[in-house]
């Protein structure tokens, strides 16, 4: 029997989402505001799109950003996943691994970006793409490891040795057993990578070096000169770009909550 939600707590839950998204929603109606500022609503207008689409310098930050989250997700999900698998075979020193992989995980960024800078220092590496792309996919790997580690552990060691006993090769039972259970794990830590790399500033803000730069980097630069209400349209629109990534992270977990390796559950 499902017990009720209390009135209390829908309205204590209907106050959170109000802070969560009025802020948002404030955002979105002033980037059509004519006004000029973010103070008064004065009528509707695109001409602040018209302005973003205008603003190359901009547009290549907006692409940078995204090539780096793809390229950083689509890395740190590969090595996360195969981290994920040695973890789970490991038979001593598991918990300590875990343990260590979960530590990256609450660490201030703070700390994380200085630690990014003094190794690329050390190391010779010329901070720009390069380096914001290996300290993003480093920091993404542990996201990944937390998102696929559960799906392993939760998977019945009967499947592997009922693939082994009907005569499957070691490269069988990997790919026709283990993948396609873990995939739900293994793209819901590519879209929380994804994200993390997207609005990621601090660890971006040590090791991005001059030339080089990405959107959460950009606007924290303007936001010390006045933010113009472009920006407002930007944020509008990658705000709508993650409500659809959401919906496609979604639509691909119910699927792969209902079907698996061609079977359901």
């Amino acid at each position: 029997m499902q017990a009720k939600t209390s009135p209390a707590a829908k309205i204590f839950l209907t106050i959170v989402i109000f802070v969560l998204y009025a802020p948002i929603i404030y955002l979105v109606i002033y980037s059509f505001n004519s006004g000029g500022s973010m103070s008064s609503f004065e009528g509707f207008t695109l001409d602040w799109y018209k302005e973003l689409l205008g603003d190359t310098r901009l547009l290549i930050i907006v692409l940078n950003t995204l090539v780096i989250a793809l390229l950083s997700a689509l890395f740190a999900t590969i090595i996360g996943t195969f981290g994920a698998i040695w973890i789970y075979h490991l038979k001593r020193s598991k918990s300590t691994i875990i343990g260590l992989n979960n530590v990256l995980m609450v660490s201030p960024d703070v700390i994380i970006g200085a630690s990014f800078l003094i190794l690329f220092t050390i190391a010779g590496i010329r901070l720009g793409f390069y380096s914001v792309l290996l300290s993003h996919i480093a920091f993404c790997i542990p996201i990944v490891v937390l998102m696929v580690l559960p799906k392993l552990i939760e998977m019945n060691p009967t499947l592997i040795d009922a693939a082994r006993d009907l005569g499957a090769t070691r490269i069988g039972v990997f790919t026709k057993v283990i993948i396609p259970y873990i995939t739900p794990g293994i793209f819901a830590g590519f879209f929380m990578a994804l994200t993390y790399s997207l609005d990621d500033f601090a660890v971006t803000f040590f090791v991005t070096g001059n030339g080089f730069s990405t959107l959460s980097v950009e606007i924290y630069s303007m936001a010390r000169q006045g933010i113009s209400l472009h920006i407002n349209a930007l944020s509008t629109i990658l705000f709508f770009f993650t409500l659809i990534l959401v919906g496609i992270y979604y639509l691909i977990s119910q699927r792969g909550g209902i079907k698996l390796g061609g079977l359901r559950r």
